[in-house]
């Protein structure tokens, strides 16, 4: 029998993990819910006529598609064969597969809005954390199984849901004790730069060339760039585009330079101006190799990039005016961010950023001395655990030895030694298992000693 494994690109969390992540969780929760943003959830599954076109010709290559069932049944197996020719061709099939694994919150939730628009309050803002799969090739910081945590308002085109986004980045990331880069940039300005190298047919072209600019460099960008049919001129014009460095200011300057008086271009930049004139910290910076290789997305752009680590962006999104149109609801704009968990979790790590008391469960061991000394131990645990304070009793009487080495193991920071002196005194031995300090307590004050060393 082979050894059990689990598929590449997925993960298994013991405990201590799961607590980190659900600090993550609940920090950013809390941060959506303080700006009026309420949670959604929707299927793990989708039609794959809801996902597919939807997110570049790159992003469709990715979707894990899910083969519908029922090919036990002999006379499906010649036309299964048939379908699947067309598949491994990299067609689709409703006789195949009629489904997908979501490859993204966003355009489940577009899909959600266009469903029930009718009853929802607008603008609607929902939060998100639900995992998502992506065929990808698993390396450090990319797996196929992860979780993605969203916010999004729809039913605005105000500028101000940008601005609110922003603050959400900066804030989430401070109380994270993560410091990081929010770049941001605008499709109408990359809009802008198709238009004077040809036309806006080119704007795909251009925003799947230079979303790789971090992964191959320039000089790769610009073979990409020749390979899709652009001319010398016109690329010579990309690169004094992506060569564009300094300060937010003079980075805005020297974009109004080259981009003349495009109207698109100028759209886009003030835009981006309005954004840092209500956001002062250094925190958010112009970037305008930023591309998203996403088609959605219609304005602002964002991208976090975590300081002093060698990561991939740790969170991103944009404004996506069109996207609820894909699903016969026009005239619904829409924007909004997302945070990538599991590579915030690996920053998190490597800075040592999360709290001690993150990892602990068990704040207390009561030892299992015998049956008159359990059960009473018993009586005193319940009445820590309604006061709030997570508590376990051994599961048998053993050796102090061995109760002591699975509170150590547990990283149970106390144990409660109740023998039959101390049951007839109405007494408790309180251990430290961290600093080995050990006093004798009465029994009606354990509460108070375990909520004043937290």
């Amino acid at each position: 029998m082979s050894k059990p494994s689990i598929p590449q690109g997925t993960r298994d969390f013991s405990a201590d993990v799961v607590r980190k992540r659900q600090y993550i969780f609940n920090t950013i929760r809390s941060v959506f819910e303080l700006y009026g943003f309420q949670p959604l959830e929707t299927p793990a599954m989708e039609n794959l006529t809801t996902l597919m076109g939807k997110y570049g010709e790159e992003g469709d290559k990715l979707i894990f598609k899910v083969l519908n069932n029922g090919f036990e049944r002999p006379e499906k197996h010649e036309q299964a064969r048939v379908d699947f020719e067309k598949i491994l061709a990299g067609k689709n099939t409703k006789d195949i597969t009629e489904r997908a694994l979501r490859y993204d919150l966003t355009i489940p939730f577009a899909r959600y809005v266009a469903m029930h628009h009718g009853q929802l309050t607008f603008p609607f803002k929902r939060y998100q954390i639900q995992p998502v799969w992506r065929a990808d090739r698993p390396q450090r910081g990319r797996y196929r199984e992860f979780y993605q945590c969203d916010a999004d308002v729809v039913g605005s085109a105000s500028l101000l849901n940008e601005v609110e986004l922003t603050n959400i980045y900066v804030s989430a990331f401070e109380q994270l004790h993560i410091p990081v880069e929010i770049r941001i940039n605008s499709r109408k300005i990359l809009a802008a730069l198709a238009e004077i190298c040809g036309g806006s047919e080119k704007l795909v072209d251009i925003t799947i060339a230079i979303d790789k600019l971090d992964k191959i460099g320039l000089s790769k960008v610009q073979e990409e760039l020749a390979e899709r049919g652009l001319s010398n001129t016109q690329i010579a014009t990309i690169t004094s585009y992506l060569q564009i460095d300094g300060d937010n200011a003079t980075k805005l300057n020297a974009m109004e330079a080259l981009l003349g008086n495009n109207t698109i271009g100028e759209q886009g930049l003030s835009e981006i101006k309005h954004v840092l004139s209500h956001q002062p910290s250094q925190q958010v910076v112009v970037d305008f190799t930023l591309a998203r290789g996403l088609n959605y997305y219609t304005g602002i752009i964002f991208e976090i990039k975590a300081v002093g680590v060698q990561m991939g962006s740790i969170g991103g999104g944009g404004r996506y005016d069109d996207l609820t149109g894909l699903f016969g609801v026009p005239n619904l704009p829409g924007v909004g961010i997302s945070f990538g968990i599991d590579r915030i979790y690996d920053v998190m790590e490597e800075l040592n950023a999360f709290p001690a008391t993150v990892v602990t469960g068990t704040r207390v061991l009561f030892f299992n001395l015998g049956t008159a000394e359990s059960n009473y131990a018993f009586q005193i645990m319940q009445q820590v655990r309604q006061a709030g304070i997570a508590a376990e009793l051994y599961h048998e009487q053993s050796k102090l030895d061995k109760q002591f080495k699975y509170a150590e193991k547990k990283q149970i920071p106390f144990v409660a030694i109740i023998g039959s002196n101390e049951v007839q005194q109405q007494q408790i031995q309180l251990k430290n298992v961290v600093s080995g300090e050990q006093q004798c307590i009465n029994a009606d004050t354990l509460i108070a000693h375990l909520q004043a060393s937290k």
